[in-house]
C-alpha cells in the first residue's frame, strides 16, 4: 500500500470518527435535556407534603424524574423521526438534528427504544405503580405523534396532560396523595402554556408563511387567546383555593398564603410573552426572563416558609 493510500485510509477514518460523534452528539440534542426542566414537577408532592427533607422520599421522586426523562426524550426522538418532513420545512426546526440529515431515521427509533427501556428500568427502583404511569404517558404521546396531534383541541389537551402526569408522577413514587386543587394547578396551568405555545405557532405562521402541521390550521389566533386567558383565570383561581387550603392545613402562618402574590406576577408576567407570540418555547422563557426566575424563587421561598419554618 503506497503512503499517498494510508493518508487517505487515515483520512477517512478520522471523517468517520467525527462523523460518528457528531450523530452522538445529534441523538443527544434529539433528546431535549434542556427540556427536562419539565420534570421538576416530580419533586412538588413530596414538597408540598411537607417530606421533601425526607432522604427516602427525596431518593424515590429523584429516581421518577430520571426515568420520567428518560421515556420524555424517547418521545421527542419518535416526535422528530415522525415530523421530519415537516420540520424540514419549517425555518427553526429544519435545523433539528434529523430534519437536518445529522441523525438517521432508524437510528432515532432505536434510540427511542433504548431510552424508554432505560427509563422503565430505572422507575422499579421507586414503585411498580411508577412503570404504570410512564407506559400510559408513553402510549398517550406515541398517539399525539402518530395522528392525534392533527385533531384540534384534543393536541392541546394531550400536551397539557404530560405536565399532570409528571405530577401524579412524583405523587406514585413517594407514596404521597396529591391536593386536588393543586391538581388542577397543574392541568390548567399547562393548558395555558399548550395554548401559549400553540398561539406563538400561529403568529409565526401569519408572520413568515412557515408551514405547521395542519390542526393549527383550524386555530385561530382570537381562538387561542380565549383558551389561555381562560385557563390562566381558573390557574390563578385554583392556586388560591389551593394556598387557603394550605393554611387551614398549617394553622398559625400566612406564607401559603403569601405565595399568591409572585405567583399571580410570574403568571402575569408569562402573558406578556404569550401575548407577543414569543411563547413558542417556555424552558427558553425560563432560562432567560431574570424577572420571572426571581418571582419563582420568591414563590419557593414563600413555600419553603410555609411547611419548613
Amino acid at each position: 500500500m503506497s503512503e499517498t493510500t494510508e493518508r487517505a485510509d487515515v483520512g477517512d477514518g478520522a471523517v468517520a470518527g467525527k462523523g460518528a460523534i457528531s450523530t452522538l452528539l445529534g441523538v443527544g440534542r434529539t433528546a431535549r435535556p434542556r427540556q427536562w426542566v419539565k420534570n421538576v414537577l416530580v419533586f412538588a408532592a413530596p414538597f408540598t407534603a411537607g417530606q421533601i427533607a425526607n432522604l427516602d422520599v427525596l431518593v424515590d421522586a429523584a429516581i421518577a424524574f430520571v426515568a420520567f426523562s428518560l421515556v420524555a426524550s424517547s418521545v421527542y426522538l419518535i416526535n422528530d423521526a415522525v415530523d421530519v418532513e415537516a420540520d424540514r420545512a419549517h425555518p427553526t426546526k429544519r435545523n433539528r438534528p434529523i430534519a437536518a440529515g445529522v441523525v438517521p431515521i432508524p437510528l432515532a427509533y432505536a434510540s427511542a427504544v433504548g431510552f424508554f427501556a432505560a427509563g422503565v428500568g430505572v422507575s422499579l427502583l421507586a414503585d411498580w405503580r411508577l412503570l404504570i404511569v410512564l407506559v400510559v404517558y408513553e402510549a398517550i404521546q406515541l398517539g399525539y405523534c402518530f395522528g392525534l396531534k392533527h385533531q384540534p383541541v384534543i393536541d392541546l389537551a394531550i400536551v397539557g396532560s404530560g405536565f399532570l402526569m409528571r405530577l401524579i408522577a412524583g405523587g406514585v413514587a413517594t407514596g404521597i396523595a396529591l391536593s386536588q386543587w393543586f391538581l388542577l394547578v397543574t392541568a390548567f396551568g399547562s393548558l395555558f402554556m399548550v395554548a401559549g405555545k400553540r398561539y406563538a405557532e400561529v403568529m409565526l405562521f401569519e408572520r413568515t408563511g412557515a408551514k405547521i402541521r395542519s390542526s393549527l390550521k383550524k386555530y385561530s389566533a382570537s381562538y387561542l387567546r380565549f383558551v389561555w386567558a381562560t385557563s390562566a383565570a381558573i390557574l390563578i383561581m385554583s392556586y388560591c383555593l389551593w394556598a387557603f387550603e394550605q393554611q387551614q392545613r398549617v394553622p398559625g402562618t400566612m406564607w401559603s398564603v403569601i405565595s399568591i402574590v409572585p405567583f399571580v406576577i410570574a403568571v402575569l408576567r408569562y402573558a406578556v410573552d404569550v401575548d407577543g407570540g414569543n411563547a413558542g418555547e417556555p424552558e427558553e422563557i425560563a432560562l432567560r426572563d431574570r424577572v420571572l426566575q426571581i418571582l419563582g424563587a420568591s414563590w419557593v421561598v414563600a413555600l419553603v416558609f410555609s411547611y419548613y419554618l
